[in-house]
């Protein structure tokens, strides 16, 4: 305790995430390991929860799905606190995605994690003053981004993945976008795209590539950027595609590295899905903040994934 009572460790508990079944097995955890637990109730309070906690508590922890992360995640950068607070992730939703990119594997090892696991600083992702870790998405896979297990969207390939949603929505409308990326550090000018895409994909500690794993390298200060055009749709739809067509710009596919872009929708208000929190805008600026957040990595994380692998955890 701080020396007017305020907890040194606090976890933001979402009692509702993923079955709601986590919530005594955390709560265990929890006191074991010293927290002082705050369950959440309604809308906007895991982040008022963080928010509060942060500028006191050396550590706030998250126990909850990609959202609750999320939420805990703006409540410290609202604090001004992501110098001086640890983050900790307890996976306990239906969409685990960052953590399983960080590499915690569920309830207990999570823990584990926080108690003796690595400290690393990641880079955030920023759209419009919200903070993102893991991704950001736009077009019909936000509406549907909650309804494909994370189980499956953490084994698929972005090729995998679309086609995967195209079939489990059935109908879509295209967007027509605008998406300016910044200069990057290795010589990589500014560039922009024009046209009509099915999807954006912005991924930060996600990438969606059909690499050889799912987590990006987020200590680099880039967002890999993914653009679906619309030609895709029919040739996804009938079958066409082809394993390892992601891995670089084709007649349907853009992809870029940048420290920087913004998208312009030419026709009205798009729905973004911030790890899973939405939010509807004509344009949207997103940037990294390199190295913003110190966050309790598990063995499986790698600085940079292409570099090493990891072969005991099922990760090639």
């Amino acid at each position: 305790m701080g020396s007017d009572g305020a907890s040194d460790r606090v976890l933001v508990l979402n009692p509702v995430s993923g079955s709601g079944d986590h919530v005594d097995e955390v709560v265990e955890l929890a006191t074991d390991r010293g927290f002082e637990i705050r369950k959440t109730e309604e809308s906007g309070d895991a982040t008022r929860l963080a928010r509060e906690a942060a500028p006191e508590a050396d550590l706030v922890a998250a126990a909850g799905g990609d959202g609750t992360i999320n939420a805990v995640t703006n409540g410290v950068a609202a604090a001004d606190a992501l110098e001086s607070t640890t983050v900790g992730v307890v996976p306990a939703g239906t969409g685990n995605n960052f953590a399983a990119n960080i590499g915690v594997r569920g309830l207990e090892h999570a823990f584990d994690v926080i108690e003796d696991g690595r400290r690393r600083r990641i880079d955030i992702g920023v759209a419009n003053d919200r903070v993102f870790v893991n991704s950001c998405v736009g077009g019909i896979t936000a509406a549907a981004s909650g309804e494909t297990s994370s189980e499956s969207k953490a084994e698929l390939g972005v090729l995998a993945y679309v086609k995967n949603t195209i079939e489990m929505v059935g109908e879509f409308d295209s967007l027509p976008l605008r998406v300016t990326t910044a200069t990057g550090p290795n010589g990589e000018r500014a560039r922009a795209w024009e046209g009509e895409a099915l999807f954006v994909l912005i991924g930060n500690c996600r990438r969606f590539t059909g690499a050889r794993t799912a987590q990006a390298d987020v200590e680099d200060g880039l967002l890999e950027v993914t653009i679906v055009e619309d030609t895709a749709a029919m040739n996804l739809l009938g079958g066409a595609a082809r394993k390892g067509l992601f891995d670089g710009d084709s007649d349907c596919i853009v992809t870029r590295r940048t420290p920087a872009l913004e998208i312009e929708s030419r026709e009205g208000a798009v729905e973004y899905s911030l790890d899973g929190e939405m939010l509807e805008t004509e344009t949207l600026h997103l940037e990294t903040e390199a190295s913003a957040l110190e966050i309790a990595v598990g063995d499986e994380y790698r600085i940079d994934p292409d570099d090493e692998e990891v072969t005991n955890g099922g990760i090639v």
